[in-house]
């Protein structure tokens, strides 16, 4: 029977209820993997006759196989030691434990953190991996498993990156191949490997033409991802026939940008950032400045655009530009949309009198450009970054936060 207080409880009182009780069942998660991980240290399933202990609690709580061998994986993470990989230097995952115990992470957050600390390089100290693992759990706190993964990962790469110095020689780019034959019923079959920067640059043209069709009275487009990608393909041959032709993306014609900190690029060392988030060595970085379709942006020290290519007359398409370089793609706390499926926002409505200007606006993904509009998240600019500041019911404090997945500043 449902809880006949539960419709005279606000909305929000609602959710702080639900938070609640989940961090309740966290925290009696924890309690059970250290309880499994006493089973796993005492051979308990060689006891019973089992070859692995996720057979004994298949049988025991009726799980799933893999849910049962998720189970005593994190149990083991939690109770054991970690080692970097190849590294003999094994460092604790104690912050993490801590966490799981009061109920503030789940056991897929714990995962998360177990496979960013797997990617930490044999030379890491272990206080710097304990530093790692501090601020991977924090960012835990506030986003959700897979945003976990990718901002260890932006992290690790900003402390441990191993870019060529300024005078080495720069490594060749992987080669392009196509594989393309004709059938005997007369369809063509096609298939391709792309280095990074070639597959930006054609994911960059196909993508505004593989969107789904707007709906209509018969419904939704009903092409599958691959259908609507073959038919873009198609009608991006024919437009290539008529290349005076290409079509717009963001207010703007078709563009790769390429963004680069002013200091690296001046040192002839480091890498560049692609829209997808790939990283170009510097080379590659002044041969591609060279082609057309190409939008060079250079960041000053506080990662402010310094220099944005001119490439249009358009006063849209230079705001969107420095936004991408500022932003690089949804700003949303925990988004990692690209920019290309973003749309610039006001900050301060247009309606309301605010103006287009780049400290007037923030990428955002079509998703979280609704939810700024319709819910109580705001969004503001402090110091030339997005800060965000969530609703009451999910932060009664409303504390700031900001997008860390697109950089590591």
């Amino acid at each position: 029977m449902s809880d006949p207080r539960l419709p005279l409880l606000s909305t929000g009182e609602l959710l702080r209820s639900i938070v609640g009780k989940v961090t309740e069942i966290r925290d009696r998660e924890y309690a059970v993997m250290q309880e499994i991980a006493e089973l796993n240290r005492r051979g308990a399933a060689a006891e019973l006759g089992y070859k692995t202990l996720p057979q004994v609690l298949r049988h025991a709580l009726r799980w799933d196989p893999a849910t049962a061998r998720r189970w005593v994986e994190q149990a083991v993470l939690l109770s054991s030691e970690i080692t970097p990989t190849g590294s003999e230097v094994a460092a604790r995952l104690a912050v993490t434990a801590a966490a799981a115990a009061e109920g503030t992470l789940s056991i897929e957050h714990v995962a998360a953190v177990a496979e960013v600390m797997k990617t930490l390089p044999a030379e890491a100290e272990p206080h710097l991996a304990a530093q790692v693992e501090a601020q991977v759990v924090d960012y835990a706190h506030e986003h959700a498993p897979a945003e976990v993964r990718a901002r260890g990962t932006t992290l690790t790469y900003a402390l441990f990156q191993n870019d060529p110095e300024p005078r080495d020689p720069e490594p060749e780019p992987a080669g392009n191949r196509l594989t393309l034959r004709q059938s005997k019923t007369g369809d063509w079959k096609l298939a391709a490997t792309m280095d990074a920067v070639t597959g930006a640059k054609f994911a960059t043209l196909l993508d505004p033409l593989a969107k789904p069709r707007p709906s209509t009275a018969e419904g939704p487009d009903p092409r599958s991802r691959d259908e609507r990608q073959g038919d873009a393909l198609a009608e991006l041959i024919d437009l290539t026939l008529r290349a005076d032709q290409l079509p717009e993306h963001g207010g703007e014609p078709v563009t790769l940008t390429l963004t680069m900190a002013y200091e690296d690029l001046a040192a002839q060392a480091g890498a560049a950032t692609l829209d997808s988030g790939e990283r170009i060595p510097a080379d590659q970085v002044r041969q591609l400045a060279c082609s057309a379709g190409i939008i060079p942006i250079v960041l000053g020290s506080r990662s402010q655009p310094l220099d944005v290519g001119r490439r249009s007359r358009l006063f849209t398409a230079s705001i969107r530009r420095a936004l991408v370089a500022r932003d690089h793609g949804c700003a949303f706390p925990g988004c990692s949309r690209p920019p290309k499926h973003c749309d610039a926002h006001h900050v301060h409505h247009w309606a309301d009198g605010g103006d287009t200007r780049i400290d007037n606006g923030v990428l955002l993904c079509r998703h979280h450009h609704t939810l700024i509009h319709r819910s109580g998240w705001e969004v503001t600019i402090e110091q030339g970054v997005p800060v965000f500041y969530p609703p009451a019911w999910l932060d009664p404090q409303r504390r700031p936060r900001r997008n860390q997945l697109h950089t590591a500043a």
